[in-house]
């Protein structure tokens, strides 16, 4: 019976399907966390309060960066799509158009 983490049987699934998706939805989780801490941080007007979801913030995204670097030593071909987008200057969405090419 499918659950609300996975779309097909998970008894069915092996072992290292179900790990990746646990790590996927981690990803999620931690991408939600961060934007809603994105959100409490424009409202906030207490200095103190709004350094320590700041911080709180940042500890996400070092977890959303893990889940992330996880399922890309799973996934080859994703991390060199990413790559040609990552961390480069210009045009983003030329650069994940010519990544997405370059990987077909």
């Amino acid at each position: 019976m499918p659950t609300e983490q996975y779309h097909e049987p998970p008894d069915e699934l092996s072992e290292k399907t179900r790990t990746f998706a646990r790590m996927i939805t981690s990803l999620q989780e931690e991408a939600e966390a961060i934007g809603w801490y994105e959100q409490r941080i424009s409202l906030e007007k207490d200095r103190e309060a709004r350094a320590i979801m700041e911080n709180a913030q940042h500890e996400e995204m070092k977890h959303f960066g893990m889940d992330l670097e996880f399922l890309l030593r799973r996934k080859p071909k994703w991390r060199e799509t990413l790559q040609g987008i990552l961390f480069k200057p210009g045009d983003i969405v030329k650069h994940g158009d010519d990544a997405e090419e370059a990987s077909e």
